[in-house]
């Protein structure tokens, strides 16, 4: 279905104030859920996300979370400049930027960006509002204990979600032990609630073209232990290893760290099993054995 870009044209009239009367328009690729697109009249360039009017709130939480980032002013976003929706679709209008993958230099400035957005903290876990981590919903309501929130908004409904999936109820079984024990791997350690992007893997960061500053983008934000950041950035690979460098030496990780990766990892695994199907059901056991070997000790 070809977008309806006159609706947008206007959106972004009557958002920016200037006329945007003839365009060009051309696909983007890269994302697996939403379809993206430049757009131009030649003076102005907009990056647009479409998907079917079903996908509104997943657009509107993405816009949240950029706005969220932008106002905390350190780590660069695109910016937001208009949503909306017609009978058939919605849709999401940023700024277009011209992006290159991370290099060594770039990596290092994200890491030392992040480290200070860690920085930025709340009274509580969680977040103003549910949101969505991919197509899934992420669910937010505040909670003023970490282990708490981390088992029963983030891990339990995946798991609920893995067994309607047809994750066989024994390994479910085991992950619901994991959330009953999770409160083993923090004994020493009490997070900060840091303002998190949530989602940080590779796909969403980059660097502006030419050597431009490193820039995120397509956050699931909330407020929780920023250890969840990099261990998802470690989790697929892609960062350099000048990011992880960067941020260890402006903000040092807990010696605990390595433990607790895989439980917050286990949380993206069980969404891309309950998003793509058995690929990550192996993974997803591996990962359960291990953290319940880690809390019977």
């Amino acid at each position: 279905m070809t977008p309806a870009f006159g609706s947008i044209a206007a959106a972004i009239a009557e958002r920016t104030g200037h006329a945007f009367g003839s365009w060009a328009t051309r696909p983007v690729s890269g994302g697996s859920i939403h379809r993206a697109w430049h757009i131009t009249d030649g003076h102005h360039r907009y990056f647009v996300k479409t998907n079917e009017s079903a996908a509104a709130p997943m657009f509107a939480a993405e816009a949240q979370g950029l706005q969220a980032l932008r106002a905390a002013g350190i780590v660069p976003t695109p910016t937001f400049v208009t949503l909306g929706q017609t009978e058939t679709e919605a849709f999401l209008v940023q700024e277009y930027l011209d992006l290159a993958g991370l290099d060594e230099r770039g990596g290092a400035r994200l890491g030392t960006a992040m480290a200070q957005l860690h920085r930025v903290t709340g009274d509580w876990f969680g977040w103003t509002e549910d949101n969505f981590i991919g197509a899934t919903p992420q669910h937010n309501a505040p909670h003023p204990g970490w282990p708490h929130f981390f088992g029963e908004r983030r891990l339990r409904p995946q798991l609920q979600l893995a067994l309607q999936n047809g994750m066989d109820k024994s390994l479910v079984a085991k992950g619901c032990a994991v959330i009953e024990r999770v409160g083993g791997l923090f004994i020493d350690y009490r997070p900060a609630a840091s303002l998190l992007h949530g989602d940080l893997w590779s796909g969403n960061a980059a660097q502006g073209a030419n050597g431009g500053a490193a820039i995120i983008f397509d956050p699931a934000c909330y407020y929780g232990d920023r250890e969840t950041d990099i261990a998802m950035a470690e989790l697929f690979g892609g960062f350099p290893t000048s990011f992880f460098a960067a941020y260890r030496a402006s903000w040092p990780l807990d010696s605990g760290y390595e433990m607790r990766k895989p439980l917050y990892n286990l949380y993206h695994i069980l969404n891309h099993f309950n998003l793509f199907g058995s690929a990550y059901l192996g993974q997803a056991q591996h990962m359960i054995e291990r953290l319940l070997g880690e809390l019977k000790r």
